[in-house]
């Protein structure tokens, strides 16, 4: 398949609909020119057989010229060709005998054809009233030719046959050929104007876009497009650098990513937190830790210590996705500490459900003679071997709707004292910091 640039297809469009239109207009105008000139020359042949048959019959009333009018017959014929108000004219007697004629067809001839004799002797069967003059019109030809008799003392003497161009398409082009022309100029001249103002609007800003768009994929992220068309090409571009701004946040992201969880990381949770901070929003910071998790990766190893992380990680999804908000947020610091960012409204909703999704799953991470004992025997830090209950989750949420928060690190510092409550008390608990300072 052959590759073309737009560029290419909008100018092979517009030269496409410009022979289009031209033709279309050069059409119409010559059907009306042939129809002026069709109708101008009806007029004027019927005006030119009066002017004929007075002439003629005036010219017989002298009787000197009755014998042997050809002479003057052929002034009067010269005279008229040279007014214009006839194109052909010739004068012939009833039995088809050629008088005078100014018409290069009857040039060197005495008798006029048969078809033309055959249109001469029928004046002998019409009278005068009934009809003055026949006409024929040849299609073929665009001609008409007009037979007239010619009378003296109410008896047919002579018959004039004049003929008249009806229209042609040679003649029509010749008269229409100066607006053709100036259509033909107008339409270039619009092209022209008309392409500089699609390639400044359209093509030059698609070029931009699509020069951009082989920038970011090959990383440079920082890239940003200066589209000013007033349009919806600009709504593209600034589209785009929404997009290239999202892109570059999903990168940091993705940088800061916790590499077991790919849940976003220390970097992450702190903009999020700032974020709301900065916007004046109303949430819960909820900062969750698994209770005897050190013992279990002890005994279990770290590939199920992983596992179980993994897990945690999960159900704290499965819970904003099934209680909170579209917007809330989960991150992970590292290890077996987790955050949740939602909103006071839906916190006790959400804890709730981690700690009964939790507290009935962990228990599959455990062997069914652990799970009996309901703990499992591991040295502590101090080497003394210690009953480890079943593991679960302590939650502590710092939230914004009693006190002022003003900072990160102002938000963690409570949250420290809160888990170390939260830490107190067995089993899966939330407690939810409610101090106005």
């Amino acid at each position: 398949m052959i590759k073309t640039t737009l560029q290419v297809r909008i100018t092979t469009l517009m030269v496409i609909f410009s022979i289009l239109f031209i033709f279309v207009f050069t059409a119409i105008q010559v059907k009306n020119q042939l129809s002026v000139m069709t109708s101008y020359n009806s007029y004027r042949s019927r005006l030119g057989a009066m002017i004929v048959k007075n002439t003629l019959e005036n010219l017989l009333k002298d009787a000197t010229l009755r014998e042997d009018p050809s002479t003057l017959f052929q002034i009067a014929l010269e005279s008229l060709g040279k007014e214009n108000v006839v194109d052909k004219i010739s004068v012939f007697d009833p039995k088809g005998k050629i008088i005078s004629s100014n018409d290069p067809y009857y040039a060197n001839q005495n008798q006029i054809d048969p078809q033309d004799l055959k249109r001469v002797c029928d004046f002998s069967n019409v009278e005068v009233k009934e009809k003055w003059f026949c006409s024929y019109i040849d299609e073929r030809l665009k001609l008409v030719d007009i037979f007239i008799p010619v009378f003296l003392e109410k008896e047919v003497r002579y018959v004039a046959k004049i003929t008249y161009l009806l229209g042609n398409l040679q003649s029509a082009l010749k008269e229409i050929y100066t607006p053709i022309t100036l259509t033909v100029i107008a339409v270039i001249i619009a092209n022209l104007v008309l392409g500089m103002i699609l390639s400044k609007t359209i093509i030059h800003p698609i070029k931009v876009l699509n020069l951009a768009t082989k920038d970011i994929s090959s990383g440079n992220l920082n890239l940003r497009v200066n589209i000013k068309t007033n349009d919806e090409i600009q709504e593209l571009g600034e589209t785009f650098n929404d997009m290239t701004v999202a892109l570059q946040k999903m990168k940091e992201r993705a940088e800061n990513a916790n590499p077991l969880t790919k849940l976003p990381g220390n970097n992450v949770i702190r903009e999020e937190i700032e974020k709301r901070i900065k916007l004046n929003e109303k949430f819960v910071a909820i900062h969750g830790d698994l209770d005897n998790f050190k013992a279990y990766n002890d005994k279990y190893g770290i590939s199920k210590g992983d596992e179980v992380i993994k897990f945690t990680a999960k159900v704290l999804q499965d819970a904003i996705k099934e209680k909170g908000n579209p917007d809330d947020f989960v991150g992970h610091e590292g290890g077996d500490d987790l955050y949740i960012l939602t909103t006071p409204d839906k916190a006790n909703a959400v804890t709730n459900y981690i700690i009964e999704t939790f507290d009935e799953e962990i228990r599959k991470f455990y062997s069914k003679e652990d799970l009996d004992l309901g703990y499992i025997l591991e040295k502590n830090r101090q080497g003394v071997l210690v009953k480890f209950p079943i593991m679960s989750i302590s939650m502590a949420g710092v939230s914004n709707q009693i006190r002022d928060i003003t900072s990160y690190a102002e938000l963690t510092n409570i949250a420290v004292g809160v888990k170390e409550k939260a830490k107190q008390t067995k089993g899966s608990i939330f407690i939810l910091d409610r101090r106005a300072t």
